[in-house]
């Protein structure tokens, strides 16, 4: 397989799979709402894509970098709504 085809299916397959984490993104960061969404698997994931992070800057491979910046900055915003009303909003 050509280099050129690897790096165009890498671009590829980071823009669906971070287009398929926007939906989910742009409903929570909307409605602020994150009652169906487990503390412990988005930390987890959070995680997880720093770490994806700091190998494709090992690396140095732009694809899985710029993936994975898009996904670490919109993970973090659940993230952080979800440890809000967790831990600091008031129950109605």
């Amino acid at each position: 397989m050509p280099d050129y085809f690897v790096e165009i299916l890498g671009y590829v397959a980071a823009t669906l799979t971070t287009a398929s984490f926007l939906p989910q993104a742009i409903l929570t960061i909307r409605t602020r709402d994150t009652d169906g969404l487990s503390l412990s698997m988005y930390s987890t994931f959070t995680l997880g894509v720093l770490c994806w992070l700091i190998y494709g800057i090992y690396l140095k491979n732009n694809v899985i970098i710029v993936a994975n910046v898009i996904t670490l900055f919109l993970a973090f915003l659940i993230l952080s709504f979800k440890i809000y009303n967790t831990f600091f909003k008031k129950k109605a």
